[in-house]
Formats: C-alpha cells, sequence, structure tokens
C-alpha cells in the first residue's frame, strides 16, 4: 500500500548567531547549528506555528468539497478537466484509493510454488479486506473472479509444482467485485459497484506473450460493427471457458456480467456506479469488461437509468484498434483515466509502429492492411518516477511497472504542480 511521505521543513535564519531554543515547557531545548551563538525563542513561536499549521489546515479542508458534490468529475465527466496538475486533493485521493483495490490483488495472491493453492487467492471472500487490514475500506466483497489458463498469456498464471495437489488444474484467481456499504454509499453520493482486476505484478515477460494481432470483437462479446478490434490474447483471457472446472465453467466475461446485473437489480431505486481497475494486464481486462457491461446495456436499470461506467488504469498496454476507440470514447461514453510511468514499457505495446502517435490519415490508410495498429483508450495522466528522491532513478523495467511505485507518486502530490508528473 502507498504511504503518504510528508516532510515539514521549518528555516532558520543563517547568520553568525545562528542558535535557536524552542521550548513549551520552562526547560529550555537549544538547537546549536554554530557555536558560541544563540538566540532564545520564547515558547510563544512553537504555539504560533502550531495556530499556522492548523489554520491553514483547516482552509484545506474547507476547500476541499465532499466526494458525494463531485464524484461525477472526479470519474471523467469533463474528461479531467483542472483536476490532474495540479492534482486536486479529492481527485487524488480518490484515484489513489482505487489503486489499493488493484493493489489488493496482488497483497491477496497465492504466489508461492510450492503451495498447492498457488495461482488462488489467499484469503476466504468473507474475510478479504479484514485479512488484508484494509478494515476501513466500506466495501462489501460479493465475488471472486476466475480465468481460465490461457496459452497465449502464460506470464498471467501461477500453479502449484506439486500438480497431484493443485486446487485447480484450470482456474488462476483474477480479482473481485465489491460493492460501497450504506454509510460509504452515502459519503461516495451513489452506490458504487468496483470491480478490480489482477494483473502480473512487477513482471513485463508478459508482454512477449502478445499475440499481436487483432481480432473483431464480436461475436465473443456481441457488437454490430466488425470493424471493432482487440488484441486477440486479451479477448481470449476475458471470454474463454473450461466446463469441466468448477471454477470456470463460467467465463470471466459472464462472471462479470452476472454480477454486476445482480447489484444492479439489487439497488435499482439508488444511483449507481460502476468503477472498474486494474494494473499491467488487469487493466487491459478492466477496459475490456466496461466495454463489455455498457455495449450489452448491463448497465441500465429497470427504469432506464444508467449507471456511470468508469475506468481507473495503471499501466495498461494498449488493447484495440481505432474503431475500438471511437466506439469506446465517442458512442458508449465510457470515461477511461490512463496512470503510468513514462519509463514504463508496457504502455509502449503493443502498437509499437502505429499508435495513437500517427496521424489520423495513415491509420485509415495502413489498417486495413497490418493487424497491428493500437490506439491507447481515456486520458492520459503521465508520472515520472525518476523525479521522486526515494525511488531508485537506475531500477530496472520491472520497477518502472511497479504498481506501488505509481500509488507513491500520486499519494506523494499534494496541491500545486506535481512534480511527479511529467
Amino acid at each position: 500500500m502507498a504511504s503518504s511521505l510528508a516532510t515539514i521543513l521549518v528555516a532558520l535564519p543563517q547568520t553568525p548567531q545562528c542558535r535557536s531554543t524552542f521550548r513549551s515547557d520552562p526547560p529550555k531545548l537549544s538547537l546549536t547549528l554554530k557555536p558560541k551563538a544563540t538566540v532564545t525563542c520564547k515558547a510563544t513561536l512553537s504555539t504560533t506555528l502550531e495556530t499556522s499549521i492548523q489554520q491553514q489546515q483547516q482552509q484545506d479542508d474547507q476547500k476541499q468539497k465532499p466526494v458525494a458534490e463531485v464524484w461525477r468529475k472526479i470519474h471523467g465527466e469533463d474528461n479531467w478537466a483542472g483536476l490532474l496538475d495540479p492534482m486536486d486533493p479529492v481527485m487524488r485521493g480518490e484515484l489513489t484509493r482505487y489503486g489499493e483495490m488493484a493493489q489488493a490483488c496482488y497483497d491477496a495472491f497465492d504466489f508461492d510454488p510450492y503451495s498447492k493453492y498457488c495461482g488462488s487467492c489467499r484469503f476466504p471472500l468473507p474475510e478479504f479486506f479484514d485479512s488484508l487490514g484494509m478494515t476501513n475500506v466500506g466495501y462489501t466483497r460479493t465475488r471472486y473472479l476466475y480465468a481460465t489458463d490461457n496459452i497465449n498469456l502464460p506470464n498471467f498464471f501461477r500453479k502449484s509444482r506439486w500438480p497431484h495437489k493443485m486446487w485447480s488444474k484450470h482456474a488462476n484467481w483474477a480479482g473481485f467485485i465489491a460493492v460501497s456499504d450504506d454509510e460509504t454509499s452515502k459519503r461516495l453520493g451513489r452506490r458504487d459497484i468496483v470491480i478490480s482486476w489482477r494483473g502480473t505484478v512487477t513482471h513485463v515477460e508478459w508482454v512477449a506473450d502478445l499475440l499481436n494481432f487483432l481480432k473483431p470483437i464480436s461475436p465473443d462479446i456481441p457488437c454490430s460493427d466488425r470493424k471493432v478490434k482487440v488484441e486477440a490474447g486479451f479477448l481470449d483471457l476475458y471470454t474463454d471457458r473450461e466446463p469441466g472446472c468448477g471454477y470456470c465453467k463460467y467465463s470471466a466475461r459472464e462472471q462479470v456480467l452476472g454480477e454486476v446485473k445482480r447489484l444492479m437489480e439489487k439497488y435499482a431505486d439508488e444511483e449507481v456506479s460502476v468503477t472498474i481497475a486494474g494494473h499491467s494486464l488487469g487493466s487491459a481486462m478492466a477496459i475490456l469488461s466496461a466495454f463489455d457491461i455498457v455495449e450489452t446495456g448491463v448497465n441500465v436499470g429497470k427504469d432506464g437509468r444508467k449507471a456511470h461506467v468508469s475506468v481507473f488504469s495503471f499501466s495498461g498496454p494498449r488493447v484495440g484498434n481505432v474503431r475500438f476507440k471511437e466506439r469506446l470514447e465517442g458512442e458508449l461514453g465510457i470515461k477511461v483515466l490512463r496512470v503510468h510511468n513514462a519509463h514504463d514499457m508496457v504502455p509502449q505495446s503493443p502498437g509499437l509502429i502505429f499508435n495513437e502517435d500517427s496521424p489520423q490519415w495513415l491509420l485509415k490508410l495502413v489498417e486495413g492492411w497490418f493487424p497491428w495498429c493500437y490506439l491507447h483508450v481515456g486520458e492520459e495522466l503521465q508520472l515520472d518516477h525518476k523525479k521522486s528522491p526515494f525511488l531508485n532513478p537506475d531500477g530496472d523495467a520491472s520497477c518502472a511497472h511497479n504498481l506501488e511505485a505509481h500509488l507513491h507518486l500520486l499519494d506523494g502530490t499534494k496541491e500545486g504542480p506535481c512534480p511527479f508528473i511529467t
């Protein structure tokens, strides 16, 4: 989990007489900067400083609007205009909170190859947040998500080295779905359904596994436009099932749609949002599931009201072609905020040659001839870990891809220009 990093610096006069004493009780505590020179400060100095800090904090709290009043803007109603640099304090808090939901997938995943439960979640569903120390998260977990073994993305899957003791021969735990409780829903201004997808931790080897060719999203995801295409490996991971497996009898897609539909019906009388978070490969799953939920109308209640659907993507790859981007952003109105490190290689794949930086006319020209024209979707928030004094600027590719590093860069920002945003 990310931890706030705050340093308060008090400047002292740089004079030959610079020896200061801070006191709150009759005994004096002296800080000697140079010998044979003292300046004695009375107790009122510390009191005045403390009062000034408290007043500034009160002013900041007054300027910070309740989440319930601004949640639509936080979730992209205006494409995050004016919220990212300088970083709005509510925006920073909410973005970090959803990032920690994605991090929870890593913290709960069993990576131990000598465990018969390798590839599963280490905690039972009712104890998930409590076991991770997230006792005040304000969400109730409702379902775990599982994906079936995919030969095209082997680095996503972890299996026990004791095959005769494996908990499942085909499944891996892929994330969870949770919904805000009554108290949190009141604070947020709506009932929030969260879908959090597991990625590939810091490892970036899975990028080499990409099939790197575009596949029509239909019929796997019903879409009337056959020109809408996505990377074949992502689509297979999202839609494949294993009928003989108790965990993957239904595809990850069917698990998501079924649970979101159930929750939409349960809270039919309330305003509902669907927020999807994912890191790395989990980001691709987040974008695909958001597209699916809106394309199939699962976010529409019986009274016709639509749940707002947004994605907070952390260090994710490109997912689809030009038509996918147009359909997702313009026609379906899905809001995606793409957070990434400037030095991370994963967001540069696939589509190293033809991508959103290419002229539009060139993309239209080559898309029909070359099956590897990919574009990022949504709005971009680019960070730079080399600007942080707390992170190793010379780390390898895995360090630049690490989700906790991203959360540190976000959590370390305060009001004003963000030193970690490029």
